[in-house]
């Protein structure tokens, strides 16, 4: 198979895999098949976070790259008479998205399939109709005719429920379409390096780590870093595209294709100055393209790690994508494929000296 192809499917595999938070176990079981390819040993924290270790210098620093395996979803909390079935959001959710949308359900008995609905606009007030349906009336039908046929079919309440969405490879074949790149492209990313730094020598031991439950609250980030200790991390995430229309360059200025993000602020951490700065100066060496972007609504991982004992110079790099948590988003190849070379650039000179500059500065 080409290196071509094995990108493609490993995306496709990733991306296809159903892992809404605390229930990361079918993109967790694809991350470890494909770490095993180059990682020295695997294991996991007890939540669930996944870990691959690459020893290069066994004396070396520890470098920590976490994606997070689990995505936006929800959870069934109830079934009605009549079979409906009513949930919890699992992360966050904007309600315009949500309606008329195919779901998978996974029960005890294997996935179903459903779609969320709410009352048809025909019966609503002029009013009504002007405001977003919430999520709370909000129902997902699974074509059952009573909560014992619902029960028959496996469902109980605490199931996962998933956004359906297939891999698409668009007509300009650099475009990728599917569901869960938040944070799926991250878990590639992690996977990815250490693919190519397998017969690459590098003067430290690189941690692929695909963590649990970031949508809830970056918990699998805390206790991976808890287990791994590591000396430098760095998070690798989506980021906000802003090359769609409406959106101003005051509001998102980042476009797809035009290289990874390197973010400068989040709600959950103020990137470490030195380590930014090493990093984009290997950029810069490199000829590898890059955008700055700040997210002051939102955070990735490395504000649970940076925070790890007595602190870790961290930095989050990210993919910019259009419409992230919704059943389809988009992001560009090359944006990818620029993330990766960039770390791997960075880990070949981040040896015990660098770490020390960086501490330091």
């Amino acid at each position: 198979m080409s290196n071509l192809d094995r990108t493609l499917t490993m995306l496709k595999e990733l991306t296809d895999a159903n892992a809404v938070s605390g229930h990361e176990k079918e993109a967790r079981d694809v991350m470890e098949r494909y770490l095993k390819q180059s990682a020295d040993k695997i294991f996991t924290d007890n939540l669930g976070s996944i870990i691959g270790e690459k020893v290069g210098d066994e004396n070396g620093p520890k470098i920590m790259i976490a994606g997070h395996l689990d995505e936006v979803g929800f959870m069934v909390t109830r079934i009605d008479k009549n079979g409906f079935l009513y949930f919890q959001p699992i992360g966050g959710w904007w309600n315009q998205v949500l309606l008329a949308q195919r779901v998978t359900i996974m029960t005890k008995q294997g996935n179903i399939t459903g779609v969320i609905g709410s009352k048809p606009p025909h019966i609503l007030t002029p009013e009504q109709r002007k405001k977003p349906v919430e999520i709370k009336d909000m129902f997902i039908d699974i074509g059952a005719s009573s909560k014992e046929e619902a029960e028959s079919f496996g469902v109980r309440p605490g199931d996962s429920v998933v956004p359906y969405f297939e891999f698409t490879q668009m007509k300009n074949e650099n475009m990728l379409l599917a569901k869960a790149w938040d944070n799926r492209i991250g878990c590639a990313i992690a996977i990815e390096v250490l693919n190519q730094l397998k017969d690459t020598p590098h003067p430290n031991i690189v941690y692929g780590v695909g963590t649990v439950q970031e949508e809830v609250g970056l918990r699998g980030a805390r206790t991976s870093a808890h287990l791994i200790k590591p000396d430098i991390a760095f998070g690798v995430d989506v980021g906000i595209a802003g090359d769609t229309p409406g959106v101003s360059e005051k509001e998102a200025d980042s476009k797809l294709g035009q290289g990874p993000q390197i973010v400068l602020y989040d709600a959950s951490m103020v990137s470490h100055k030195a380590l930014r700065e090493f990093v984009i100066e290997t950029a810069e060496a490199n000829n590898i393209p890059f955008q700055y972007t700040s997210m002051p609504g939102g955070g990735t991982d490395s504000g649970a790690i940076h925070l790890t004992a007595d602190g870790v110079p961290s930095l989050s790099i990210t993919i910019a994508t259009r419409y992230i948590h919704t059943h389809a988003a988009l992001l560009h190849r090359t944006d990818f494929e620029n993330a990766v070379k960039l770390i791997v650039e960075v880990i070949k000179k981040l040896d015990n000296d660098m770490l020390e500059k960086i501490r330091r500065a």
